[in-house]
């Protein structure tokens, strides 16, 4: 697989060396958080196929950084959501507090700038890759294979901003002066268009897995997965269901046996995973231990900072005897299947329940000061695809095939004790969709994906308005106002912002 012990992040056997770029999101400049020693400037990094290879691995070793995948990502992605809230103490990042209530204004200095910002450095990243790549001499097969790749995660990001902001500004190669930075903001429909482009094209060209220490790579499962959830946001219902039947028939994926187990370090990479981001933790190269996920949202004050923990709104969705419950949520006082005692309230701290699935156990080394660095953040997942499928196929009025994918995800959580989890047996495409919606609620819970749902099903203010949420507005968070004063107000706020 991606080696752990390769200088920044598991990356393909290959040393990463950053390259030096500009922000590509009104006209913002920075570069990547750590700084790296060493960087080279793109026009001196792709020269020669050494180079390709370290310029795609530094595009993967960028999803593991903190904006990434800490703060900033959980501020924008999962606080909007009824199944998490801050955590912590009071006093401890008030500012992660508003996006749950739905006060954010687009002015929260290290969240909604630095999410945004932390996109478009990955995408500045692909567009150098996509622009240089290609014209060097190098093994063909390779050569395209990388550029692929570099679509897949550029596809990747814009999806998530166009989920989080609606129209983004759209730039699909690496400026080349100054009129190139500063971009007004694109229609989300032809957003869309260009990641289905993306998509389409790595799907043509990645292959379906790897071997060695190139496992962890995008694959064509993982094009097309995610190709089915940006088509589900979309309401092409039969372009997911061509998708996920791509996926499904492959044979390369299936749902690993233990729900709880398949979230830990051991089993990451296993056949459910279709994407995940890789992420290090190697004595033998302390410097590549810098991932923040599991430490945001891990068990304090003992081994994390205890920040977008459950809510008893999520405890409540969960069947009777349900076992994803406690593979899902660890609770205060309560002992880790992994024989980790987790402390009772202490210390300011407010959590009673915390997240399982970001959760490293306490044996894993500290590096760097960050427990829980080597903990992979699950993109994609089979179950998802297969509900997917189903929720497609519910959709397209095949409710006899949207019955089987369903029960393929409650099966595993069921496992060998039948007196729980009743098959779902309603026709009624309602109420089949209302069974599919839970399922996944319950199934991906703590993984970022509940608010967006909840949008797309058009039930923000049912679901939400009790926090605040007002239609119309909250469907999308502000334009970071630091954007918009570089950009000298090309580019605009959103509604009600």
């Amino acid at each position: 697989m991606l080696s752990k012990n390769n200088y920044f992040i598991k990356v393909s056997g290959i040393a990463f060396m950053a390259v030096t770029i500009i922000l590509a999101g009104g006209c913002k400049k920075s570069f990547l958080n750590p700084p790296v020693q060493g960087s080279l400037p793109s026009a001196q990094l792709y020269t020669n196929a050494t180079g390709a290879a370290q310029g795609i691995n530094g595009i993967y070793a960028n999803l593991g950084t903190y904006a990434q995948t800490a703060f900033p990502a959980l501020a924008i992605e999962s606080m909007g959501g009824d199944e998490v809230q801050k955590g912590s103490t009071p006093g401890d990042s008030p500012n992660m507090g508003v996006y749950h209530n739905f006060t954010q204004t687009g002015a929260e200095s290290g969240f909604d700038d630095s999410f945004w910002g932390g996109q478009y450095v990955s995408i500045s990243l692909c567009n150098q890759a996509i622009d240089s790549i290609p014209q060097i001499n190098m093994d063909a097969s390779l050569k395209t294979r990388y550029v692929a790749e570099a679509k897949f995660v550029r596809a990747y990001n814009y999806f998530r901003l166009v989920r989080a902001y609606g129209d983004v500004p759209l730039r699909l190669h690496y400026p080349k002066s100054a009129a190139d930075f500063n971009l007004p903001r694109t229609p989300k429909a032809q957003v869309y268009a260009q990641i289905e482009q993306d998509l389409t094209d790595a799907a043509s060209i990645l292959p379906q897995t790897y071997s060695g220490l190139d496992i962890g790579r995008a694959t064509k499962g993982a094009a097309l997965a995610l190709h089915a959830k940006v088509s589900m946001y979309e309401g092409k219902w039969s372009d997911v269901l061509t998708y996920t039947n791509a996926v499904i028939t492959s044979g390369v994926y299936s749902l690993f046996p233990d729900f709880e187990k398949s979230f830990r370090e051991t089993n990451e990479n296993n056949p459910e995973e279709i994407f995940e981001i890789q992420n290090a933790n190697t004595a033998s190269n302390s410097l590549a231990s810098t991932s923040q996920y599991s430490q945001v949202q891990g068990i304090a004050p003992t081994y994390g900072w205890g920040f977008n923990v459950p809510t008893s709104v999520l405890v409540a969705a969960f069947e009777t005897g349900d076992p994803r419950l406690n593979g899902t949520i660890l609770f205060a006082g309560g002992t880790s299947a992994e024989g980790d005692a987790i402390p009772a309230l202490g210390n300011g701290h407010v959590d009673t329940m915390y997240n399982y699935k970001s959760y490293v156990p306490y044996s894993d080394p500290i590096l760097n000061g960050n427990p829980g660095a080597g903990q992979d953040v699950r993109v994609i997942r089979y179950s998802d695809v297969l509900l997917m499928n189903a929720e497609a196929s519910n959709n397209l009025g095949n409710t006899t095939q949207a019955l089987t994918t369903l029960e393929m995800v409650r099966a595993r959580a069921r496992g060998s004790n039948t007196s729980i989890l009743p098959k779902v047996t309603t026709t009624d495409q309602n109420q089949l969709q209302l069974a599919i919606w839970h399922e996944r609620q319950v199934e991906l819970a703590m993984e970022s994906d509940r608010f967006f749902d909840v949008i797309r099903q058009g039930r923000g203010a049912a679901l939400f308005g009790n926090r605040g949420f007002k239609a119309g507005k909250n469907e999308v968070q502000p334009i970071p106002v630091s954007e918009i004063t570089l950009s000298g107000g090309v580019l605009k706020q959103n509604p009600g912002y």
